[in-house]
């Protein structure tokens, strides 16, 4: 089993940036893959930002250009650089991690097993 707590999550204005973390423990696997997902209310959950163990990334069309997705292995920690952060970003931002290893990288929340709590990202216009 795995556990998933993520951090850096906070309220900023159009333009801002924030940068989340996210702190893997337990059974962790240095070869699966890792993800950030948001859900903004009324809406589904959406795939943001996905990377592999080799640094392979997967950025949705929405944040392109804008978010960073990064691992520290050794640390078992996962990053989610924000800028130029927009008002319909503001949602609860998921850590995902697959159990498996070396999977193809997509935006499917079936790829993804382990699932921490999330942090809120409200941004304000």
């Amino acid at each position: 089993q795995v556990q998933l707590q993520e951090s850096g999550g906070g309220s900023v204005q159009t333009g801002g940036s924030l940068r989340l973390s996210c702190a893997a423990s337990g059974d962790t696997n240095d070869s699966n893959n890792m993800g950030w997902w948001r859900q903004a209310p009324g809406k589904g959950r959406e795939g943001v930002a996905a990377i592999n163990a080799h640094g392979r990334t997967l950025y949705s069309d929405s944040v392109k250009g804008r978010f960073t997705i990064s691992r520290d292995i050794p640390k078992n920690t996962l990053y989610l650089q924000m800028n130029s952060l927009k008002p319909e970003d503001t949602a609860v931002y998921y850590c995902a991690a697959d159990k498996y290893s070396n999977r193809p990288l997509q935006f499917a929340d079936w790829a993804f097993n382990y699932w921490g709590q999330g942090t809120q990202v409200t941004v304000s216009s």
